[in-house]
């Protein structure tokens, strides 16, 4: 299995070489099974945004992020990530997701169509995206489409929710026996393992000699 480590953004959030829409679930984290918020204020998700502005097509200046993101920005991240995140457990869980996840996830798609369009500088050709709206909300627009083309195609089938101790993490599988979404994660869980597993038989020592 390849090793998978946690970077963070400022705010926090984890950064596992995910694609784009499971590593913006993933801004909902867990530290020592705490959860935590890794896009709470404008400055977290204006942040986050220029970290994965490759990933989301943006080429704007971290000071131009700042002046657009605001709280209300925020909470439409967070309603997108809460559909990514409801449809995401249903797939790990082999659920139907909940229509209204759905139907969210859709809806904000479909709300900042982009398109490509050719430019002639100097006689080169090249291409660039457009959007119709601003770039906060092609980023947001771009997320749901990544989230799309993952639950809506067999990549979804590696799709999982990690299972070590207090981790709320999703990840997609890249390796058949790839468990925990880092490794990290995967020492905690043996580490539990093993102290469940002595425990187990200390306790049954003691019931033996009693």
């Amino acid at each position: 299995m390849s090793e998978r480590h946690h970077g963070t953004t400022s705010g926090g959030a984890p950064q596992l070489g995910e694609p784009l829409a499971i590593e913006f679930a993933n801004t909902y984290y867990a530290v020592r099974g705490h959860h935590r918020e890794g896009i709470g204020t404008p400055t977290h998700l204006m942040t986050w945004l220029h970290d994965n502005s490759g990933s989301l097509g943006l080429n704007v200046e971290r000071s131009e992020l700042a002046a657009r993101v605001d709280a209300a920005e925020v909470t439409a991240f967070r309603v997108l990530r809460a559909a990514i995140r409801g449809i995401a457990q249903a797939v790990a869980d082999e659920q139907p997701p909940h229509a209204h996840d759905v139907r969210t996830l859709n809806r904000i798609s479909a709300g900042a169509p982009r398109w490509p369009e050719l430019e002639v500088v100097d006689g080169e050709c090249s291409i660039s995206e457009r959007a119709r709206n601003d770039i906060v909300s092609g980023a947001l627009a771009r997320i749901a489409r990544d989230a799309i083309r993952i639950l809506g195609s067999p990549l979804r089938d590696d799709l999982r929710a990690c299972h070590g101790p207090g981790c709320v993490l999703f990840f997609v599988k890249d390796h058949p026996r790839q468990e925990w979404c880092s490794a990290a994660c995967g020492n905690r869980a043996r580490a539990a393992r093993h102290y469940r597993r002595h425990h187990h038989q200390s306790l049954a020592t003691a019931d033996e000699d009693g």
